[in-house]
């Protein structure tokens, strides 16, 4: 009886018509929002929000999307194998590969039971990337390993040019792995942190502010339709309500402002170019570089040739 008495004590405290009030202003508002999207209230009966606020709305919307939209394509750079060749089976020998930790481990490899003295394969790396420039510069190394310990000890030039591509895309390779943090750290992450904090906030006040239009719709009708006797309780709900509007929407157009002039976004986006601008700028001096040697290799081995056949 005594902890009833507690209980009864507690529940005296709650003012229960308030509760109860909300929950049927709740129940209104969703009757009305129903009646809305079936057509059955008059464009003149829904309440006109400032254009203001509706300009600033679609603002924010499209601002929304364009996040959503470059996330959806930059969250890519979270997997560093989204351009790795999916037929690509390399053994863990090529995944370990790189230029003369590749012709090492070639060698002891194929070389046991010759006479020829086979070095000790050396230690994998601790990490082996799977990314395209990874896999073209362990291609181009084990290929050149192979036509190394194949020739027969003269000029081997498309081996030269083989080691020569390789490490330029040793170089390119590393530049991809830099570009890819880069881009994650200064820009995926922090337009997701946007788009989960201030614009999500945004968001929610402008759902406050329908709910609360919504409200005031619904007790304009209860208005309406009251009797003599509920006639002043039912002009009070609408004053009420009005005010509620008039509140949530002066908050919802300083959040939708203050997401907009926010000047991170921009900065984020400064960071994913130069990001990209560094890695292109790596791989077109590296290629740039190799490009002009193996062509001396390919006009020198060209003419040896063409001099081969006029004898």
């Amino acid at each position: 009886m005594e902890g009833w008495n507690k209980l009864q004590s507690s529940l005296s405290g709650i003012n229960l018509g308030q509760s109860a009030n909300r929950f049927s202003r709740g129940f209104n508002s969703t009757v009305q929002a129903t009646k809305e999207r079936l057509g059955q209230v008059s464009a003149d009966e829904i309440t006109e929000l400032p254009q203001e606020y509706k300009d600033l709305e679609a603002r924010v919307d499209a601002l929304r999307q364009t996040h959503l939209s470059l996330l959806k394509i930059t969250k890519v750079f979270e997997n560093e194998s989204y351009d790795y060749p999916t037929q690509i089976q390399e053994s863990i020998t090529e995944l370990g590969t790189t230029i003369g930790h590749g012709i090492t481990n070639f060698a002891a490899t194929n070389l046991k039971g010759t006479n020829l003295p086979a070095p000790a394969p050396s230690a994998p790396l601790a990490q082996q990337h799977k990314t395209l420039p990874h896999a073209l510069g362990r291609a181009a190394t084990n290929a050149a390993a192979s036509l190394q310990l194949t020739s027969s000890g003269g000029e081997d030039r498309l081996g030269r040019g083989l080691t020569e591509y390789a490490g330029a895309w040793q170089k390119i390779a590393d530049a991809r792995v830099h570009q890819d943090d880069a881009i994650v750290n200064g820009f995926v992450l922090p337009w997701q942190q946007t788009l989960q904090t201030s614009i999500n906030v945004a968001m929610k006040a402008r759902q406050a502010v329908r709910v609360s239009r919504l409200e005031l719709d619904a007790a304009k009708q209860t208005l309406k339709n009251a009797g003599p006797a509920k006639q002043e309780h039912a002009r009070l709900e609408v004053e009420n309500a009005e005010d509620d509007l008039v509140q949530k929407t002066e908050v919802a157009i300083t959040l939708m402002k203050a997401v907009l002039d926010n000047p991170e976004p921009i900065k984020n986006l400064n960071e994913l170019v130069k990001a990209q601008l560094i890695f292109h700028s790596v791989a077109a001096e590296a290629l740039s570089a190799v490009q002009g040697e193996i062509e001396e290799l390919s006009v020198a081995a060209e003419g040896e040739y063409r001099k081969s056949r006029d004898h």
